[in-house]
């Protein structure tokens, strides 16, 4: 996806998580982020947009506490979630092509639109969980967050920023997740990290499913029985007991 396509997406994702947070209690308890109340969770999205729009603009600064962001009162919660948004979506505009900081070197500032947006498309569905609603991703969407899931988790840098993602290398071990309507993606598990690629081939076990599904699975905001799952069911359950996003 282009910047531009990325910075609309982001604003109508956003727009659907402040739809689904207004009127809520903001003292909810979120089941899949458990130690959150929905405030918090609120508050770590409208930060989150700040802070990657900060990062572009001006460089690297330490990843900030969600238990610090302040939201402000639920009935402002719409407007402070989409000027974040806003905020970031324009100064990746303005940024262009030019390389900035990212956690993996530098990259052209729509890393951080895509990595926003796709964040806040699983926190969407802790806000839905939270509430009671429900969520739709587009295909297309949920692909390519399930791609850059991948992506990160296939990066050395990764396991140093998360020492748990460390326990997903293996010996070959191969994990298949075939969605309904398009290519799947074979990951296989090396010594030294994930491999992965967009083919079809015998795995030793497979997920499959609708891509959203396969998404929520694999971020674990819905339960592995929402795919069918064939093959060695205990490595899909370790694959998935380490990957919590």
């Amino acid at each position: 996806m282009d910047t531009t396509s990325l910075a609309e997406a982001l604003h109508a994702r956003t727009a659907a998580f402040a739809e689904t947070v207004t009127g809520a209690d903001p003292d909810a308890r979120v089941p899949t982020c458990p130690d959150w109340p929905l405030r918090v969770l609120v508050g770590h999205i409208g930060q989150a947009h700040r802070w990657a729009a900060d990062v572009v603009r001006s460089g690297p600064s330490p990843v900030p506490d969600p238990l610090d962001a302040d939201p402000g009162a639920p009935g402002t919660w719409a407007d402070w979630l989409r000027q974040g948004a806003d905020d970031l979506a324009k100064t990746a505009l303005d940024a262009g092509e030019t390389p900035v900081w990212t956690f993996f070197g530098p990259q052209p500032a729509r890393f951080w639109l895509r990595r926003m947006l796709h964040d806040t498309t699983i926190h969407h569905a802790d806000a839905a969980l939270t509430t009671g609603t429900t969520i739709e991703v587009a295909p297309d969407l949920a692909t390519d967050a399930i791609s850059e899931w991948l992506e990160m988790l296939s990066n050395p840098v990764t396991a140093s920023l998360r020492p748990d993602f460390a326990e997903l290398c293996g010996t070959g071990q191969t994990l298949q997740l075939r969605p309904d309507q398009d290519q799947a993606w074979l990951v296989t598990r090396a010594p030294d990290g994930i491999r992965w690629a967009r083919e079809t081939k015998a795995a030793d076990v497979t997920l499959a499913g609708p891509v959203q599904d396969l998404l929520l699975v694999l971020t674990r905001r819905r339960p592995a029985e929402d795919v069918t799952i064939t093959g060695d069911r205990a490595l899909a359950d370790h694959w998935l007991a380490h990957t919590a996003a």
